[in-house]
């Protein structure tokens, strides 16, 4: 298997899954977006769990397409922001320039994850295919699509991600080497966001959306 990695987010920094083989999975937990890219150098693919490409207003085609395809739950996917509230400070005023932008607020939920979002966007190149949006939501169940899954924070919920990963890595051995830090559901999600890369690189991956930002970034979710 030529090198991909996935990388979710997790208290401080980010997990990242740079997958070799089935059993052979090496573990970095970083404090930033730069720091993450440096590790995924070499590889052929890297799934990011974050919104990358920003819209001017409006949603992204990508995250409607992800909430009509997730059902019940929709809830797991967090409209992007528009990209002018990667400038400011604070909620009320991240709010305040939605409104006039768009005519929406922006909730608490999407706000936080804005700086997380403001690093790719620093360190990422319009012209970076490499480099692809993904959504674990959506990789775990193409993954085993006849799986109803329960919440990933719960143990049956755990229990079914790690089953739906044994087509593509050995759970049991690859978590065995998990530095401290990541939770069991980001290095869960992780894996998922590898899963997709490894698809982006075979050329096999589905891809949700696909129009342009005005930066050049691609507006995508790729699964």
């Amino acid at each position: 298997m030529t090198a991909v990695a996935g990388v979710d987010g997790m208290r401080g920094g980010w997990v990242v899954a740079v997958v070799h083989a089935a059993d052979r999975v090496v573990w970095h937990a970083v404090p930033d977006a730069a720091t993450a890219l440096a590790r995924t150098a070499d590889c052929a693919a890297v799934g990011v769990d974050v919104p990358i490409g920003l819209p001017e207003h409006g949603r992204r085609d990508c995250d409607v397409a992800a909430a009509r395809r997730l059902g019940a739950a929709r809830s797991s996917v967090f409209p992007a922001p528009v990209r002018a509230v990667l400038a400011v400070a604070d909620h009320a005023e991240a709010s305040e320039l939605a409104r006039a932008v768009d005519g929406r607020a922006i909730s608490r939920q999407t706000w936080n994850l804005v700086p997380k979002i403001a690093e790719w966007a620093r360190v990422l190149s319009s012209d970076e295919r490499r480099i692809v949006e993904v959504h674990p939501e959506l990789s775990f169940r193409a993954m085993a699509p006849r799986m109803s899954f329960a919440a990933k924070r719960t143990a049956r919920g755990a229990g079914q991600r790690l089953a739906a990963l044994r087509g593509f890595v050995d759970p049991a051995l690859t978590l065995a080497d998990l530095p401290a830090g990541p939770a069991l559901d980001d290095a869960l999600d992780a894996l998922a966001a590898a899963w997709s890369a490894h698809r982006w690189a075979a050329g096999t991956a589905e891809v949700l959306g696909g129009t342009r930002a005005p930066d050049g970034t691609s507006m995508r979710i790729v699964i």
